[in-house]
């Protein structure tokens, strides 16, 4: 099992498929073309968690169609809050279902998923690691090649996120 990428618009952010085990990670921009693409390769009634990774739109704004249709949103309890707090159109705001604080290891069949917790280009950043398959889902925290998020919107911390 690999993950199944999708590169969703309007500004490409990635999201990830862990088909077998029900799990999306990052539910970001259209919700359409998310559920579009998730239907070529599974079911919406077989994704159990998405799991968000901050809550800026182009990461979390599908989430709410997908809890709409029983889909646990799993979610950093300090993104919630500031999410809810800023009132701003760069953040989705979506109450989780369950929320986390770093540490928890989530285990599903074929995937261990362990929280952690990278505050910088938002308060509430997870990174989502595989140890054994040696997968880091990091959102915005890392890029490939060295770069990282944007520390300029509202709750980025060019601090933190050298510290995550």
């Amino acid at each position: 099992m690999n993950p199944i990428k999708f590169v969703t618009p309007p500004i490409a952010a990635n999201a990830y498929l862990l088909k077998e085990d029900g799990v999306l990670i990052d539910a970001g921009g259209d919700s359409a073309f998310l559920l579009k693409a998730i239907e070529k390769y599974s079911s919406l009634k077989e994704i159990k968690y998405v799991f968000l990774t901050h809550s800026h739109f182009d990461h979390a704004k599908a989430a709410d169609v997908l809890q709409r249709a029983g889909v646990k949103v799993v979610m950093h309890f300090m993104e919630y809050e500031f999410a809810s707090a800023i009132a701003s159109p760069l953040y989705a705001v979506i109450k989780p279902d369950v929320v986390v604080e770093g540490g928890e290891v989530f285990e599903f069949e074929n995937a261990k998923l362990r929280v952690i917790h990278t505050p910088g280009h938002t308060p509430g950043s997870i990174c989502l690691y595989e140890p054994e398959k040696k997968w880091l889902f990091s959102g915005d925290t890392v890029f490939a090649y060295g770069s990282f998020g944007r520390v300029d919107f509202p709750g980025g911390n060019a601090a933190s996120l050298v510290e995550s």
